[in-house]
């Protein structure tokens, strides 16, 4: 018998199955489809075959790393969402996941991960608080500065100081001539086509989900549930009323616990999401021993604690053995 599949991904928050954007994307095509995986929320992207989430362990041991190829060997498993489309839908939902890639993505970085606020209040306060020490430390840095290299390479390179001078020139409605400071706007327009295309439907297609809503949805969904305090492009979703339907449609049909305020119940042994971990104390214990271990390294060698011989009255001889070798440690 094969084994099941194991998909890792970063574990949920702000009534959202998971926080991460890819993440969201693959488990809500997964739950589209009802492809049978045993799911590991997890915290510690190390923790996962690849070091990185989201991350599929297939049947046969081969590890897929990257959203799109894991929805494909889904696809190939039989577990097609688009399986009705036509050609024209077909072609309909490559040009809106283009669409959502060159004018919502990189609002949604900048949102959670370049916005001074929004991360030191949102973003890097959910990832220390979930982490394990002494990840919790270096990681949501590391993060930032991947995102914000995933930022340049798809809109070129960033301004930080044209932030302030991009949103009012935004909700004012005026052209904006430069492309680096079309960004929020172009991202407006993006939400209103959506909207519009949507219109009055259950999904993007009709009545049945497709791969397209899978990443609609998560790119939707985490704009609309975090509590942001510099959220422009927030309020603009918000008023689109059938877009925020549409996320608390998905929400409470295929993630009915973990779209809810309140906590899931405790899981158990028999549920396919839970997580077991019997070496999990003995984990705790060597990554505090690690971590206290890196920070004594640190500051002996930063010279923040020394460590000085009292003399001795032995030989002279010996005392200027001594001397030698604590030389050689300054």
């Amino acid at each position: 018998m094969a084994a099941p599949m194991e998909l890792f991904c970063w574990s949920g928050g702000w009534g959202l199955p998971s926080v991460d954007l890819d993440s969201l994307a693959v488990l809500t095509y997964a739950r589209f489809t009802g492809a049978p995986l045993k799911v590991h929320k997890i915290t510690n992207p190390w923790r996962s075959p690849s070091g990185t989430l989201p991350a599929l362990r297939t049947s046969h041991g081969e590890v897929i790393s990257v959203p799109h190829k894991i929805i494909t060997h889904l696809r190939k498993e039989k577990y097609n969402a688009d399986y009705d489309l036509s050609a024209r839908q077909g072609a309909d939902t490559l040009a809106f996941m283009s669409l959502l890639e060159e004018k919502l993505l990189p609002v949604l970085i900048h949102t959670f991960w370049i916005d001074a606020k929004n991360y030191v209040e949102v973003t890097r306060k959910w990832y220390a608080e979930a982490m394990p020490f002494p990840l919790n430390f270096f990681l949501p840095g590391r993060m930032q500065r991947q995102y914000m290299e995933r930022l340049q390479l798809l809109c070129g390179e960033h301004r930080p100081e044209d932030e302030e001078e991009l949103e009012k020139e935004c909700l004012r409605g005026e052209a904006v001539p430069n492309p680096q400071l079309r960004l929020y706007q172009e991202a407006r327009e993006c939400l209103t086509l959506l909207s519009q295309r949507l219109g009055s439907q259950k999904f993007f297609f009709g009545d049945a989900p497709a791969s397209l809503d899978a990443f609609v949805f998560s790119y939707l969904a985490l704009l609309q549930q975090a509590k942001l305090p510099s959220g422009k492009l927030q309020a603009h979703l918000r008023g689109l009323h059938n877009l925020c339907a549409y996320c608390t449609h998905i929400l409470s049909l295929y993630f009915p616990w973990e779209g809810a305020e309140a906590p899931p119940p405790r899981q158990t042994p028999a549920n396919p999401e839970s997580e077991e971990e019997p070496h999990r104390r003995r984990n705790q214990i060597l990554t505090v021993l690690a971590g206290l271990a890196a920070m004594a390294g640190y500051a002996l060698l930063s010279g923040i604690v020394s460590i000085q011989r009292a003399p001795s009255a032995r030989a002279p001889g010996t005392q200027a053995l001594g001397m030698a070798e604590e030389d050689e440690e300054e």
